[in-house]
């Protein structure tokens, strides 16, 4: 039997395994797919979460940015420098890389297994998987938007909003891109790797278009980008207000728990804090703390969900007056350091949300 399971080797599994690792906890980590696995997933992420480890993750960065371009119905163009360079992966790499720093810690990953069930019994979880039956004290579900886990243990899922990715070959020189006007309540956001551009499309409010991939092509062909390697649909779940993260003996963790950002879509910063969080969560409970699991619903509520309640009130005044959003919100040079700040971790949503209101109010 082990201290704890993780179901999902993604990067909120793999700060996990990583912490509970290190801190001399039996860790399981059952991944369904092959490993390492294809993600579709734009790949950008902030700097900021090197605090939250000791190891050096230069080897997982594909490449690094220092401007973003601003686009509306692909025309009026901003560009700005980024405050602090983002990272841009791939993240069959960056999750591989990140998963083997918990393996050299002691934490063990078992992949091509899927979990067919689970069950409480008396003072463990049992695990139903389709090889044999495995046990945990402690249960983490970060299995993603698609997975059965946050149902099985009765915790409550945003809905899943319609996205879509692309992945373009392309020469090196490219800066990520953000495009509003073309799709409505949404936007269309492409970010550089060393040896590809992906061009990821989502809506953030409002009822669900029929088919966004017609919007992406269009995009992609106006960037200069015809051959597509794939194109899937990947669909996100937005924070939307504060929900229970725990239950007996087990946490949900990363886009399980619908963290991801409802203005930008940010999801891995956020996926990685619950996992550092999940892991101080259960160390704690197996140190014999009894409200261990509560506290982690309430400091991911504090740490972000608070936030992102900002980013939720800001959403819903950018995608219902878009145009105007854009001129002063985007345009305004102040407002677009500001937008990077957030972007790369050193700024929070509610720093600026009073500034936001005041420039949007004579609207």
């Amino acid at each position: 039997m082990f201290d704890c399971i993780i179901v999902g080797a993604g990067p909120a599994g793999g700060a996990a395994a990583y912490h509970l690792a290190k801190r001399g906890h039996s860790v399981l980590v059952i991944e369904k797919d092959t490993w390492p696995r294809q993600k579709p997933c734009g790949g950008g992420v902030s700097p900021a979460i090197a605090q939250w480890f000791d190891f050096d993750f230069t080897p997982a960065i594909s490449t690094t940015v220092k401007k973003i371009r601003y686009t509306w119905k692909l025309g009026d163009p901003v560009e700005t420098e980024i405050v602090k360079p983002m990272w841009m992966v791939r993240r069959d790499v960056f999750d591989q890389y990140l998963m083997q720093q918990a393996v050299d810690q002691g934490a063990t990953l078992q992949t091509q297994t899927e979990v067919t069930g689970i069950k409480f019994k008396s003072d463990r979880w049992q695990v139903n998987t389709n090889a044999e039956p495995l046990e945990a004290k402690y249960l983490i579900a970060a299995d993603g938007t698609k997975g059965p886990m946050a149902q099985w243990l009765g915790l409550k899922q945003s809905k899943l909003r319609q996205s879509m990715i692309a992945e373009f070959p392309v020469s090196s020189g490219q800066i990520p891109t953000f495009e509003f006007g073309m799709v409505k309540n949404g936007s269309i956001w492409g970010f550089p790797k060393a040896d590809s551009y992906s061009i990821s499309i989502a809506t953030f409010r409002g009822g669900e278009p029929k088919d966004l991939s017609k919007d992406l092509m269009q995009y992609a062909n106006k960037m200069g980008m015809t051959a597509s390697n794939s194109m899937v649909d990947h669909p996100i779940c937005l924070w939307d207000g504060d929900k229970t993260l725990h239950t007996q003996n087990a946490l949900i963790a990363g886009d399980a728990a619908s963290l991801a950002d409802p203005l930008s879509a940010e999801g891995i910063r956020p996926s990685i804090l619950s996992g550092v969080k999940a892991a101080e969560a259960i160390d704690q409970a197996l140190g014999g703390a009894s409200n261990a699991l509560e506290k982690y619903t309430q400091v991911m509520q504090k740490e972000w969900g608070a936030d992102m309640v900002w980013a939720g009130n800001l959403a819903g005044l950018f995608y219902r007056f878009p145009g105007i959003g854009y001129k002063v919100g985007v345009k305004v040079p102040v407002a677009t350091q500001l937008i990077s700040k957030i972007l790369c971790g050193e700024l929070r949503y509610a720093d600026v949300i009073d500034k936001a209101k005041k420039s949007l109010s004579p609207f």
